[in-house]
């Protein structure tokens, strides 16, 4: 379970194709030791395992089934993602509880810098579409975030200057893909509600 709070980010150094996923190895100063290997670590808010660690490399592995619900299938070598280390007990929540569990893909269809915020426009498929509700939280790219209006395609957010700032959001542009998960809550309340019909 993770926060959605992004302090840290992380470049792919090396990418290594399994047969069925691949091995992905980061580089971030993010604070883990050899200790901690076995930990999960949301990368670009995906829940992944953290398999070795040395010098500030982080290796973890995909599965198909990740690759296929996320935009890792189009991830390249010197890419920069967002890292979150799992909440600990007692820990603040100043952002949602995210699971790391992603339920699709948005495109970017829109930047806007206003004063000094930005408003992202996003498109999704329909299928999600559906579990949106505004003012609701959403995980992007493993950044917790408030839907601020549902548009035709998608949704829209703000983005303050300390949050552009401290994620790889500030590196997105028009047809850009990022990693979306619906806030929990509103989808087992929907799938309750759809039992009772």
């Amino acid at each position: 379970m993770f926060n959605g709070i992004i302090f840290n980010k992380a470049k792919i150094k090396k990418i290594v194709k399994r047969p069925k996923g691949l091995n992905i190895f980061l580089r971030s100063n993010l604070p883990v030791s050899k200790k901690d290997i076995g930990i999960s670590i949301s990368c670009d808010g995906v829940c992944l395992t953290l398999l070795s660690y040395n010098n500030k490399i982080m290796e973890f592995y995909l599965s198909n089934e990740t690759i296929l619900r996320s935009k890792f299938k189009f991830l390249k070598v010197n890419d920069v993602i967002n890292v979150e280390l799992p909440l600990k007990y007692g820990q603040k929540i100043s952002g949602h509880l995210c699971q790391g569990h992603v339920d699709t893909i948005a495109k970017v269809i829109q930047i806007k810098k206003i004063d000094k915020s930005y408003l992202f426009s996003f498109a999704i498929n329909y299928k999600e579409r559906k579990n949106l509700i505004e003012k609701a939280s959403i995980c992007i790219n493993g950044i917790s975030l408030t839907i601020s209006k549902k548009i035709k395609k998608g949704f829209q957010v703000w983005i303050i200057p300390h949050t552009f700032k401290l994620t790889n959001l500030s590196n997105l542009k028009k047809n850009s893909l990022v990693n979306i998960e619906i806030d929990i809550f509103s989808k087992y309340v929907k799938n309750y509600f759809n039992e009772k019909k």
